[in-house]
């Protein structure tokens, strides 16, 4: 059996991440989140007697110590941070204070059991872009934004730690990520959430800042299949759909499908943080998923059919 940390599994990739793991009989996965921003309601609703939940906080030594150093894993997927734009913005030294929690997961597995490190980095590393797609290994890592900082910060320790100590890792970048598990601070989320009730959708700017939208399905299994396949040792990994697509379009698309009668309302841009372009180079995503993703529509209305996500915003 393999034993394996996830941290942050109370959030919206880590929850969906848990719920698949645990459907092999031979997974025993062990939860970590300190709930700050995630969730009990994301976590697996099914007693299947292999996975378990300990509150602790990855960024307080006295609390993530114990479980790396007791539970003897095999496996460790880092993806407890502080996330969102807003969030993030609003809370640079929590963001920063993440730096702390890299090092002792990656400290704590070199002096235990621990056979292979993930880490959730992001497309933010980016910053805006210098070309489209944005390559692993050719797209420079430009942004200052803090939450952006930290990624790169943190991809800098898991490569370190394996030239000093020789402990492997895999760094996910993940793009826009959504699901049943995704809270209203994100985009598709909080379009629908506003859609499905109604209300006025609101959006930065004029609404020409480009993305691409990948279903949570397709991010999960791609990291399970790097997982269980032993690929991408040592290396990094876009994790995102390469269709684009402008913020003004998705709302646009949440209503129609979505039936709705909401209003698309123009907010100020904001300052920083919003980059006005970003499309991943996921030629490795495709190879090792094999298949054509999600499509956006899709998507969507997947999560319009997901009792679990309706309830999250009270219908």
């Amino acid at each position: 059996m393999k034993k394996l940390l996830v941290t942050g599994g109370a959030g919206n990739v880590g929850g969906a991440l848990v719920e698949k793991l645990i459907q092999d009989e031979t997974n025993f996965v062990v939860v970590v989140d300190n709930l700050s921003t995630g969730y009990l309601t994301k976590l697996p609703q099914t007693n299947t007697g292999n996975w378990k939940f300990i509150k602790a906080d990855v960024n307080n030594y006295d609390e993530i110590s114990p479980v790396l150093l007791n539970e003897h894993f095999d496996y460790v997927f880092h993806f407890a941070a502080v996330v969102g734009v807003a969030r993030t913005q609003e809370n640079p030294i929590s963001v920063l204070n993440d730096i702390s929690g890299i090092k002792y997961i990656l400290e704590l597995s070199k002096q235990s059991s621990v056979k292979h490190v993930y880490f959730s980095s992001s497309s933010e590393v980016y910053g805006e872009p210098m070309e489209l797609p944005q390559h692993e290994h050719r797209t420079p890592l430009n942004s200052r934004v803090p939450y952006a900082v930290v990624k790169n910060v943190g991809e800098c320790f898991f490569r370190s730690y394996q030239l000093e100590y020789g402990l492997p890792y895999t760094i996910f970048r993940f793009f826009n990520t959504y699901g049943p598990n995704q809270s209203t601070d994100f985009v598709v989320s909080k379009f629908l959430a506003a859609a499905l009730k109604n209300q006025d959708i609101t959006i930065y700017g004029d609404g020409s800042q480009t993305r691409t939208f990948t279903y949570v399905d397709d991010t999960v299994d791609t990291c399970i299949a790097i997982l269980n396949r032993q690929l991408l040792v040592n290396d990094v990994v876009n994790i995102g759909s390469d269709k684009l697509m402008s913020v003004l379009d998705l709302a646009k698309l949440v209503i129609k499908l979505a039936g709705s009668q909401s209003k698309i309302i123009h907010l100020p841009a904001l300052k920083e943080g919003d980059m006005t372009r970003r499309q991943p180079d996921n030629t490795k995503m495709k190879q090792i998923l094999g298949k054509e993703l999600i499509s956006v529509e899709e998507g969507i209305q997947r999560m319009m059919q997901d009792k679990k996500y309706l309830a999250s915003i009270g219908l």
